[in-house]
């Protein structure tokens, strides 16, 4: 092989040879994309390499191919290659002798969210895949959470500089636990549950777990929330003489409590999100105001408390005492994929 052809698959063969020195003597089984993304396809990633592990517990370890440059460096950042990172993500094995499909499909999503918005996922991040990870499969989990492979750990190419994120399975209690601490924090912690991180779609909530609820109360108490941002699809709010409302469902009242001590409570600020209107939270002298669209609510102490306890309760229209802010709580619904309700929370 000549010099030329050896640069040009010079990051493909860096992953591969990275892989291989963590399994020897084995043959990876190599799922790749039929047709490239750049000819038209539907799949970013060039594909997707998956290993037989016996680390941990025994388990099916995959490796992507295709958020970094596997090939000519075409990127202006010469330190990075690509987006500076690929993907793993270990999945508890069970009987079967070949690895299941669906997470490289689950993987081939993840790189169709990074290339059509250029949001790149590094260590701490979290990502809510709104319903089961695995499609039809009764799974509490159904959300992500990304930390350092602590196996493949990072690569200098020549194309530039690169690390492997592991892609975490976790419930959406536990989610929403990540969001309230910090998340590399949060994930070490879990992985002294779960060896390697290794997700088991039938495991259950680790929040059940006592031992590690105070493990993270305790955290996310000392350390606050590293998430400076939090999504809730329906919410709405409004500024009227002088006095805010703030409407949004009882089933993400606890989250955004949780949220606001571990950021506002912490000295920092907290934007939330809905569809159609934007939040930000701060600490402060009592004060609310609306600056292009976006309701500022700066939050002394005593109102910080009262909005905390608040949020907490169920459906009800709630003014606040020692603030000009008005808090409806309405009933949420649970629904799965399909729109259909499985839970009313009120």
């Amino acid at each position: 092989m000549s010099d030329t052809e050896d640069v040009e698959q010079a990051g493909f063969d860096a992953i591969a040879g990275t892989a291989q020195k963590l399994y020897p003597g084995q043959e990876g089984l190599f799922y790749r994309t039929v047709i490239p993304y750049a000819l038209g396809g539907n799949d970013p990633l060039d594909g997707v390499e998956v290993w037989k592990s016996e680390r941990g517990i025994p388990h099916w370890h995959y490796i992507t191919y295709g958020f970094s440059e596997l090939y000519e460096k075409e990127s202006d950042n010469e330190a990075e290659s690509g987006y500076g990172f690929e993907l793993t993500f270990r999945l508890k094995r069970g009987p079967e002798e070949e690895p299941p499909a669906w997470p490289v499909n689950l993987l081939q999503n993840l790189a169709r969210y990074v290339f059509s918005t250029g949001n790149v996922f590094g260590p701490g991040h979290h990502i809510n895949c709104n319903g089961p990870i695995a499609l039809e499969t009764d799974t509490k989990i159904t959300a992500l959470g990304f930390r350092r492979d602590p196996e493949m750990g990072e690569l200098d190419t020549r194309n530039g500089h690169l690390r492997f994120l592991q892609a975490v399975g976790i419930t959406s209690d536990e989610m929403d636990a990540l969001m309230c601490w910090n998340g590399e924090k949060f994930l070490a912690a879990l992985e002294k549950n779960l060896p390697l991180c290794i997700t088991d779609l039938a495991r259950s909530s680790q929040m059940e777990n006592a031992a590690f609820q105070e493990t993270w109360q305790t955290g996310m108490e000392e350390d606050g929330s590293s998430t400076s941002y939090l999504y809730i699809d329906k919410v709405e709010m409004a500024l009227e003489e002088e006095r805010a409302y703030l409407c949004l469902g009882v089933g993400h009242g606890r989250t955004l409590s949780n949220m606001l001590r571990a950021r506002v409570g912490k000295g920092r600020d907290l934007y939330l999100y809905g569809a159609e209107v934007a939040i930000q939270f701060l600490p402060g002298d009592a004060a609310a105001t609306v600056e292009d669209d976006l309701l500022i609510l700066s939050l002394p102490e005593q109102t910080l408390a009262e909005l905390c306890m608040v949020l907490q309760r169920h459906t009800g229209v709630y003014p606040l005492s020692s603030f000009p802010l008005t808090i409806e709580l309405v009933p949420t619904e649970i629904t799965d994929q399909n729109g259909k309700v499985l839970e009313v929370i009120e």
